[in-house]
């Protein structure tokens, strides 16, 4: 199965990279025709070798685009249609970066009409070829899946009546979707006998992460009441970090506000949980922004380091730096650093929250904090990929046992990396208590279901207006 399912990812990306190709000599010929210097021309052994290395290049060019827009996510699941026209966005886009580096320029060409022409010819013959071999490669995908030879395994959470028609809803529709439903998980003390006879019941819905592992699961569906939320909430945070793809059922309110969005207009309507809070594109450059911006700002700012190093050490004895272990992505932990705000052994009775006025901290790390100055020893961090420049602030391992028993959805943030400041530190501030901390999640939830390179600007822009206004703590 995982040979088959390889095979056809590569057919997808050879099928792709072969369209460019051709698509791109085509386009070599055609535009001597267009420029009329068709007629006499001869295809010398240097004129192929080059030819050949710019089809090649060119075909690299389309493949990273592909990749970089997500084109090759989740290849078994595609839509003939959808393809079609994602392709013919993501080639007008392609085809106007190769226009302006490559073909704007051209000596050839001596007016307007021809760069139309030229620019219209390519685009047509791209996304034509290309739509044409995609769609076949698509195609051979999805009579694999609608045959079985390829299918998703997938597990049904609930028990009751709802569990019961949803799982004869997919055995009709789901056929077409891949999913193959291998058992069901019990949700309360009733289990509706029609379903226990249909279905087996490996374990109860908190084994869910032990289950999904060792029965390979690559699709959840949630079917149980959608009026449960906090039962919903419970399993969505055991499925924190799952492989799996999830599905929640949606009641008739949700519908009506148009939170229900199907791929297949036959398929059981569902909302599924996001597993990509980024498209490829936005990840990546965040991430080079995360770095760049580090970089540049570590060099520009190093007088300042020096200056802030030396007012530590002069305000009181101590180490001018403070190591702490925090909680990243994944659960993951990983030590921050910080300018030293507060006296030795400041916490010396256990781990607390600071506050205002709070004797632990010297003067100077009361200025520190106002400002942010404690935290620029972070771009460290973010610079080690531990962090970004925006993103849900990290806390420690204690207060995180404590914030799960009021708030458990609050491993949600760990899907991403932790920040040097966040949509709830600008928007609701520091957290002196545990209950502070709970309600300042729900900015940084906020964040993640909104998160784009656009929501980081905005936060960015409410950090530098509280540093400006000295409203740090």
């Amino acid at each position: 199965m995982l040979l088959l399912r390889r095979f056809q990812f590569l057919k997808l990306v050879a099928a792709d990279f072969g369209s460019a190709l051709l698509a791109w000599v085509a386009f070599f010929l055609l535009r001597k025709y267009l420029l009329s210097e068709i007629t006499g021309y001869h295809f010398t052994e240097g004129v192929l070798f080059y030819l050949s290395g710019a089809a090649v290049m060119i075909a690299l060019f389309w493949m990273a685009l592909y990749t970089l827009l997500g084109e090759y996510r989740d290849i078994f699941r595609k839509s003939r249609l959808t393809e079609i026209i994602r392709l013919a966005r993501v080639s007008l886009l392609g085809t106007i970066v190769i226009f302006f580096a490559l073909l704007l320029d051209d000596q050839g060409v001596d007016n307007y009409h021809a760069y139309y022409k030229t620019f219209a010819a390519y685009y047509l013959l791209h996304f034509t070829i290309t739509a044409v071999l995609r769609t076949w490669a698509v195609s051979s995908v999805q009579k694999l899946v609608r045959r079985g030879i390829i299918s998703f395994p997938t597990l049904l959470v609930g028990s009751n009546m709802l569990a019961l028609s949803t799982f004869e809803e997919l055995q009709l529709t789901g056929r077409h979707l891949g999913l193959r439903l291998v058992g069901f998980t019990p949700v309360g003390e009733t289990v509706d006998a029609t379903l226990a006879r249909s279905l087996p019941a490996p374990g109860s819905y908190q084994q869910l992460p032990a289950l999904i592992r060792s029965l390979a699961i690559e699709q959840v569906v949630i079917a149980i009441e959608p009026s449960e939320h906090r039962r919903i909430q419970e399993i969505l945070s055991l499925l924190e970090g799952s492989p799996a793809r999830i599905s929640v059922l949606p009641d008739l309110y949700q519908m009506l506000l148009g939170s229900v969005k199907v791929n297949h207009i036959f398929g059981t309507p569902l909302i599924e949980i996001k597993q990509d809070l980024l498209p490829v594109w936005q990840q990546v450059l965040k991430r080079v922004l995360d770095v760049g911006c580090s970089i540049l700002f570590m060099i520009l700012a190093s007088p300042v380091y020096l200056f802030t190093a030396l007012m530590v050490k002069w305000s009181s004895p101590g180490p001018i730096f403070y190591y702490q272990e925090r909680i990243g992505k994944n659960g993951h932990p990983f030590k921050i650093i910080k300018f030293r705000s507060m006296y030795v052994d400041a916490e010396k009775m256990g781990p607390a929250l600071s506050f205002d006025f709070d004797p632990r901290t010297t003067k100077w790390g009361r200025f520190m904090r106002k400002v942010r100055l404690d935290e620029f020893p972070q771009f460290w961090n973010v610079l080690k990929g531990d962090m970004s420049i925006v993103g849900p602030r990290p806390e420690r391992q204690f207060f995180i046992d404590q914030i799960v028993l009021i708030a458990p959805h609050y491993r949600h943030l760990h899907r991403v990396r932790p920040g040097l400041t966040s949509l709830g530190q600008v928007k609701y501030g520091y957290a002196e208590t545990v209950a502070q901390m709970v309600e300042r999640l729900k900015f940084d939830i906020l964040y993640i279901e909104n998160m784009s390179l656009a929501m980081d600007f905005r936060v960015l822009l409410y950090t530098l207006k509280i540093i400006m206004e000295g409203r740090g703590k």
